[in-house]
């Protein structure tokens, strides 16, 4: 849990303070309470991805999925 550890590093002494009466609260350590809270922000950020990713259009067919169209359409009718 290297990313955690970075974190609580962060913290400065009012907000560790902070955070520590919040996992006091849900019954978790501080460690415990930061991993998750990292989790969660994590996760937030690959619904987010996704969300955009798929917010996308569609790439236009290049060159050879042209060809490959046109080679499934019937000929002269």
């Amino acid at each position: 849990m290297p990313p955690t550890k970075s974190i609580a590093k962060t913290l400065t002494e009012g907000q560790r303070a902070y955070e520590a009466k919040r996992a006091a609260k849900a019954g978790m350590s501080l460690d415990k309470w930061l991993a998750t809270k990292e989790r969660e922000r994590e996760a937030e950020a690959k619904a987010k991805a996704k969300a955009v990713e798929a917010a996308k259009p569609p790439k236009p067919p290049g060159f050879f999925g042209r060809l490959l169209e046109r080679a499934q359409k019937p000929l002269g009718s």
